[in-house]
């Protein structure tokens, strides 16, 4: 019996090793010494699917380059952080850290893959301008947005790469965090990195739900704003504004906003990806959730490009210091698209400046739009903030959307 195809048995193998012990004085270039050969190939086959050599733990490891090294604990405090660390590592309380990981790489030499836990594996690269530990981790775990671990900030890097991986890759943290599109409207006192991680999960979020059309660059014209701005006429206009915007391939993501940032919404365009508005419904009000709406809308249509990586974040409490600003900035028209979609110009001129009550009921329902609409414009144009304030929808927005 000679074996010349692959071993799929214990009998074929056992006997392959016999014929090998006898052809194992077999001179080179003999027909004996070619079937020693391939008999080798196939019984090393065999042997690595039917008795796979399992890859050392990542704890053994250390413990093995330390007795070849003669490393006492202290000696790994250098790598580990400190003793007690070290410690809880050797015996199994603690799990390694990615800025662990490569410093017993660099430091003891011990492969990437051992230490990761899984073959021909490296390090994912790094971004020293990145700093993990600068992100709100304890608040967006406290929100269920990342897991709520011990030692949460030692692991950082793995947490905030799983959250980048889920929005898209680095260039969606480039984007927001690097290369974002500065609005008039941002405020000075954002934290960066709690802004950044806002928007990466509202990216990530719209990624768990894919639209179930592709949008076309130029869909957003007067027409389509004026057809969402219709919406507002329904009881369920904000659920409804949702489902019309992702059949044209437009996310619309509600999500609250983290502490140290202050903000109403954000529009981001990505390249080869549908947009996607967030909205944080920090006030929860009718108004203003269709304002910042056809606000956000109207930068897209306007202002981002869908083969850019743009990103423009608006708190709308800064409109009060528009006369401080160039006049035609984007903010401005903006707003001024926003306006003319929920409200016309002709139409919004033949109001009564000093309207009441039943003359905003009368003319909202005249033009098919919530009255909260016409209500806070006039509040925003008087500068009086007391009136109409049962008008506006508080709490009728959030209620609409489960993720709030």
């Amino acid at each position: 019996m000679i074996i010349q195809k692959v071993i799929k048995t214990e009998e074929d193998y056992n006997f392959a090793l016999n014929r090998i012990d006898k052809l194992m004085d077999a001179k080179s270039g003999t027909s004996e010494f070619d079937e020693l050969e391939l008999l080798s190939t196939l019984v090393e086959i065999y042997e690595d699917k039917r008795y796979p050599i399992s890859m050392p733990d990542p704890v053994s490891a250390i413990k093995f380059r330390m007795e070849q090294l003669g490393l006492s604990q202290q000696d790994l405090v250098a790598f580990i952080g400190s003793r007690s660390k070290v410690s809880e590592i050797l015996n199994r309380k603690r799990t390694l850290s990615l800025s662990m990981m490569r410093a017993l790489n660099k430091g003891l030499g011990i492969p990437p893959d051992i230490l990761l836990k899984e073959p021909d594996t490296f390090f994912p690269e790094e971004m020293p301008q990145l700093e993990y530990e600068k992100f709100p981790l304890k608040e967006m775990a406290k929100k269920g947005w990342i897991p709520n671990i011990p030692d949460i900030a030692i692991h950082s890097e793995e947490i905030i790469r799983e959250l980048i991986r889920n929005a898209g890759g680095m260039n969606s943290v480039e984007c927001c965090l690097f290369r974002r599109s500065k609005s008039a409207r941002e405020n000075a006192k954002n934290d960066a990195y709690a802004l950044t991680a806002w928007c990466l999960k509202v990216l990530e979020i719209a990624n768990k739900r894919p639209s179930p059309s592709k949008f076309v660059e130029g869909t957003v014209d007067d027409n389509f704003l004026r057809e969402v701005a219709r919406l507002s006429y329904f009881d369920n206009g904000p659920a409804l504004a949702k489902e019309y915007l992702e059949k044209h391939g437009i996310h619309l993501v509600t999500l609250q906003h983290l502490s140290k940032t202050y903000l109403d919404g954000a529009v981001i365009s990505r390249p080869d990806k549908n947009p996607v508005i967030g909205l944080t419904l920090r006030y929860d009000r009718i108004d203003n959730f269709w304002f910042c709406l056809l606000h956000e809308l109207a930068h897209l249509s306007r202002h981002l490009g869908i083969n850019s990586n743009g990103l423009i974040i608006d708190d709308l409490d800064l409109r009060k210091y528009d006369d401080e600003r160039e006049e035609g900035d984007i903010e401005q028209q903006a707003d001024y698209v926003a306006q003319e979609a929920l409200i016309p110009g002709e139409s919004w001129a033949t109001i009564d400046s000093n309207a009441g009550q039943l003359q905003i009921l009368e003319f909202a329902n005249k033009l098919k739009i919530h009255p909260s609409i016409v209500a806070g414009r006039i509040r925003y144009e008087r500068n009086d903030y007391r009136k109409f304030s049962t008008l506006l929808g508080h709490g009728g927005v959030r209620i609409h959307f489960s993720n709030n």
